[in-house]
C-alpha cells in the first residue's frame, strides 16, 4: 500500500519524469478536434502536480514539447505554443502558492520572445519554493542535451581536450544536473519507448508504461505507478545478495 509522505516511506521516488502521452487519441475517441485533448491533458497536469507534491516526490518533469514535435502541422504547433503561453500566465501564480519551483530546460530559442519572456519571470518567481520542483521539458531533446552539455564543458575547460572528459564531470553540464536523477520515468498512451527524453539522466531509472491515455491520468495513476516502483529491487550493477547486506 503506498504510503502518503516520502518520511514515513523512503521508497517514494525522489524525482519522476513523465511522457505525457495520448492528447491526441483521446480527442480522436471522441471525435473532438486533437487540441481539445492538448487542453484536457493540462488538467492531468494539475492532478498529478498536487499529487507528486502529496506523497513527498521531490522533483517532477514533464515532456511537453519535443524537439521532433516542430514537425507536426502548424496549426497544431501553433495552438500548443498558445497554449504554453497562457499556463505560463494563468498557472505559474498558483504554483507559487503551493511553494512549486517551476523550471523549463530546452532550446528555447525556437519560442517567441514573448514566451521566453514569461519563462524568466515564471522561474524568477518560483526560485525560492522548496516543497517541489517541477521541470517542464520544452523543445527538448535527450541528444541535444547531450551535445550542449558538451560544449558547455568545453567553454568551461579551453585548455582541456575531449581525452579529458569523464562521466562525472559531463554530468554536472547536462540538464537537472542540480537535481537527483530520475527514479522512475512513466510513459502513458500505450507505447513502450523513450523518444529522446532526458537519455542521459535515465540511465538507471525504472520505467513503467502504462495504457491510459494522458488526459485520463489522475491520482491513483501515480499512485499505482509509484507502488510498482516500491516493488522492484534496485541493484544498480551488484547482486541481490549485495542489496540485501546492505538494509
Amino acid at each position: 500500500m503506498l504510503l502518503s509522505q516520502r518520511q514515513t516511506n523512503p521508497n517514494i521516488p525522489k524525482h519522476i519524469a513523465i511522457i505525457m502521452d495520448g492528447n491526441g487519441r483521446w480527442a480522436k475517441q471522441r471525435f473532438l478536434p486533437r487540441f481539445v485533448g492538448h487542453q484536457k491533458g493540462v488538467n492531468a497536469v494539475k492532478r498529478v502536480v498536487k499529487r507528486c507534491g502529496e506523497i513527498g516526490v521531490e522533483s517532477l518533469t514533464l515532456f511537453a514539447f519535443s524537439t521532433e514535435n516542430w514537425k507536426r502541422p502548424e496549426e497544431e504547433v501553433n495552438k500548443l505554443m498558445g497554449l504554453f503561453l497562457m499556463a505560463l500566465q494563468k498557472e505559474v501564480s498558483k504554483l507559487n502558492d503551493n511553494n512549486v519551483r517551476l523550471r523549463v530546460i530546452g532550446d528555447r530559442s525556437a519560442f517567441s520572445e514573448e514566451i521566453q519572456a514569461h519563462i524568466e519571470k515564471a522561474e524568477t518567481l518560483t526560485a525560492k519554493n522548496t516543497a517541489l520542483t517541477l521541470n517542464i521539458a520544452a523543445n527538448y531533446g535527450g541528444r541535444w542535451d547531450i551535445v550542449q552539455a558538451v560544449k558547455a564543458w568545453q567553454a568551461a575547460h579551453p585548455d582541456q581536450s575531449a581525452a579529458d572528459l569523464t562521466e562525472a564531470e559531463l554530468s554536472q553540464y547536462v540538464c537537472l544536473a542540480d537535481q537527483a536523477v530520475p527514479d522512475l520515468l512513466i510513459r502513458t498512451g500505450g507505447e513502450q519507448r523513450v523518444s529522446n527524453f532526458l537519455i542521459w539522466q535515465m540511465a538507471y531509472a525504472e520505467l513503467y508504461f502504462s495504457d491510459e491515455l494522458w488526459p485520463d491520468f489522475n491520482e491513483a495513476s501515480i499512485d499505482q505507478a509509484v507502488a510498482s516502483f516500491q516493488s522492484r529491487e534496485r541493484r544498480f550493477g551488484k547482486t541481490s545478495e549485495q542489496v540485501a547486506s546492505l538494509c
